[in-house]
């Protein structure tokens, strides 16, 4: 009668509580939080205010600025000048935003609630990615789009480029693609660090820092390793064209992203179902 009982009610609970109820209770957990919301927003006009502004400040000292590298990098690729410029900001604000989504609910201790409410430990972390991935997909191609196109009316006169031209479009979706990524790569490091200092200070590391790498190495098998490494491969979804030197493909680069998240998602789901309580 009491096995009977358990497994009733063990049928019960695993009715009440599917995936879709999951993300609904993320959904509902980040839209809750005004600091995330106003983030959020922070992070869609900050960004196309950045790019507008790059694009004026360069078109308004191109004279000046001509016997320098600016105008040529400009010149070469467009896109990526406008894009670019919007997405360091954006990327930065992304990263920040996924560590505290997940180091939060350590630091105020509400990961327990959420972890006896969600019997399946990785379907707990599977649905906060894919919800936080979901609102910056359409808030990533807003800023994308919004960027590009106030960007190239800003650079028409000297750099005039436009959504019909070849790697364009790919180019700005792109854009929205890696921010979109970016967010559960950030939360799977949270979830792995549990310390929203620490992880912020990984997560920008293996960001910003291979730029810097990037500048160090100039050939060999290093090269190959740098430009595998999550930013270096991921930002190639954004550039219109190869540059000189380019050792992977726009989506080949993407793919490496990609792959480097469901590791990191992996680890940290292995790690919540082995060592929380």
């Amino acid at each position: 009668m009491n096995l009977q009982l358990v497994e009733t009610s063990e049928q019960w609970d695993d009715r009440r509580i599917g995936f879709g109820q999951v993300m609904l209770a993320e959904w509902t957990k980040i839209r809750s939080v005004r600091s995330t919301t106003w983030s959020l927003v922070a992070f869609v006009v900050a960004s196309v205010a950045l790019s507008a502004g790059l694009c004026a400040l360069i078109v308004a000292n191109w004279s000046a600025a001509q016997g320098g590298g600016e105008p040529a990098r400009v010149l070469a690729d467009p896109t990526d000048f406008i894009l670019g410029n919007g997405t360091a900001l954006g990327q930065l604000a992304v990263c920040v935003l996924g560590v505290i989504l997940i180091t939060s609910e350590y630091s105020t201790g509400t990961i327990r609630a959420s972890l006896l409410a969600v019997p399946g430990r990785a379907s707990l972390l599977l649905a906060k990615a894919f919800v936080f991935a979901t609102i910056l997909l359409v808030l990533a191609e807003v800023v994308a789009f919004a960027s590009f196109l106030v960007g190239s009316a800003v650079l028409h006169s000297r750099a005039p480029v436009s959504l019909n031209d070849p790697g364009v479009t790919r180019a700005v979706i792109g854009a929205g693609l890696y921010l979109a990524v970016l967010g559960p790569f950030s939360l799977a490091i949270g979830a792995i660090v549990r310390h929203t200092a620490g992880a912020i200070l990984v997560v920008v590391g293996l960001v910003f820092g291979s730029v810097v790498l990037d500048h160090l190495v100039s050939g060999g098998w290093e090269a190959y390793l740098v430009a595998a490494l999550p930013q270096q491969a991921g930002s190639l979804i954004y550039q219109a064209h190869p540059h000189p030197g380019q050792l992977l493909s726009a989506w080949q680069g993407f793919g490496i992203f990609c792959g480097w998240t469901v590791v990191l998602l992996a680890v940290a789901a292995a790690l919540l179902g082995r060592l929380d309580p």
